[in-house]
């Protein structure tokens, strides 16, 4: 029988310490965890790890996830789930013919976690595992690769006002102000971290990952007094495991229920699996 093994990372706070006197602070990203911790139990995994705020680190959600890549093989599956602020970095490593990219950030508790460094621990993962990752942050459309620009007017255009404040409260995205005076602040850092992983590899990962998104890469995703938008919607579709269908049509439904000024994307990445798309969704 295949083995189920599942990360759920929810930060409501960041550590001011670290992020220039910013704590980032949100709603429901901690209910978010534990609610899909929760689904996750009901579902079969076996082995469920909750990191909330503080405990979510880097070396907490490294260790997290490289203990996970030690104990499953090829036909398990690992659920990967997190909420909160998504931020960027300008990508340094990428190819030398596309310059200006930016590389998306999760922001963890005591600084911005590359999406260079999450597919680096992903490749360790075993050929044929399956990789499900649900991320409820901000221009996550194809969140285990780089992301484009979200410019201040189409942040204006989403939430319908041009008042940083309003947008910063409703929505789980790091302010872009604070993303450039971090970066700078610690530039030799992220440059650093980006440098060790070396120019990117554009192979496959011998596992498949699947992404389901909370919006664009060009979107907000909204929080909200219990859930974010996005996994609230997730959790209405799925509807305690009443819910049949494939991945595919888990996505359709999930985007029915949803505005247009966020769309949750369907991104795959890795060895090609098709019977794990069509299986129904969180099937150890």
């Amino acid at each position: 029988m295949a083995r189920g093994v599942s990360i759920h990372i929810g930060l409501n706070t960041v550590d001011p310490d670290k992020y220039g006197g910013w704590d980032g602070k949100l709603i429901a990203c901690e209910n978010d965890a534990r609610d899909m911790q929760q689904l996750a139990h009901q579902a079969g995994f076996e082995e469920q790890t909750t990191l909330l705020s503080a405990e979510a680190t880097v070396e907490n959600v490294n260790a997290a996830l490289r203990s996970a890549a030690k104990v499953v093989t090829a036909g398990d599956i690992l659920l990967f789930t997190y909420s909160g602020h998504g931020g960027q970095v300008p990508d340094i490593n990428g190819p030398e013919d596309e310059p200006d990219r930016l590389d998306e950030t999760m922001c963890l508790f005591d600084r911005e976690y590359i999406d260079d460094e999450l597919h680096r621990e992903l490749e360790a993962f075993a050929e044929g595992v399956r990789i499900l990752a649900l991320l409820d942050c901000c221009h996550s459309g194809t969140g285990l690769k780089v992301r484009q620009l979200l410019t201040p007017e189409a942040m204006g255009e989403q939430f319908q006002t041009t008042d940083p404040a309003r947008i910063e409260t409703t929505s789980r995205l790091m302010p872009l102000a604070q993303q450039a005076d971090l970066y700078q602040r610690d530039k030799k850092l992220y440059d650093a971290i980006q440098r060790d992983l070396g120019v990117k590899d554009t192979r496959d990962l011998g596992a498949t990952a699947l992404l389901i998104s909370a919006c664009q890469d060009n979107q907000l995703a909204a929080d909200g007094l219990r859930n974010g938008l996005f996994t609230a919607t997730l959790l209405q579709v799925w509807n305690g495991g009443k819910f049949k269908g494939g991945y595919k049509a888990f996505h359709r439904e999930i985007l029915k229920q949803m505005p247009a000024t966020q769309s949750p994307n369907f991104f795959v990445t890795g060895r090609t699996d098709n019977r794990f798309l069509r299986q129904r969704p969180f099937t150890p």
